[in-house]
């Protein structure tokens, strides 16, 4: 039975094994062309290791990932003009951490995506609760005592 790593296809992408259109790429990271993109120049910004989310990568590989997702959206701004180059941190389907860069102009799907995305946020009551200054302050102090704890 193969391990979760040689089944994955950004494991193999990153090993040589399998195809990709590469980008960029440094010791750790390497931005691809997607191959379902959702817009002309989509790319995706994955760590050489296998890591399911971004968060459990080490010091120097996340800044490698946010350098590489950096330089990926100057290079998509310049080649394609986009009004902007759209971040989205994934995980889930392809347990990998990639973040896709996605050039986006205003009314293509993404955009209207994410403007659905800002106006869930906005609207419904238990999460404007979570605005007020009394939650702010809670979840401060919850975040603050974890970082006591590291």
């Amino acid at each position: 039975m193969p391990s979760e790593q040689t089944a994955c296809v950004f494991c193999a992408i990153a090993a040589g094994s399998a195809p990709a259109q590469v980008i960029l790429q440094d010791p750790h990271t390497l931005c691809i062309l997607d191959i379902n993109p959702f817009s002309q120049g989509h790319c995706l910004v994955i760590p050489r290791r296998h890591v399911p989310w971004w968060h459990e990568l080490s010091a120097p590989e996340t800044a490698s990932l946010f350098e590489i997702a950096r330089q990926g959206a100057n290079l998509l701004m310049e080649a394609f003009q986009p009004e902007m180059v759209t971040m989205y941190a994934r995980g889930r389907r392809i347990p990998h951490t990639h973040i896709f860069l996605v050039p986006t102009r205003q009314g293509e799907v993404l955009d209207g995506f994410f403007n659905a995305l800002e106006r869930f946020q906005e609207a419904p009551t238990h999460l404007a609760g979570l605005g007020q200054p009394q939650a702010l302050a809670e979840a401060a102090q919850r975040l603050l005592a974890a970082q006591k704890t590291r």
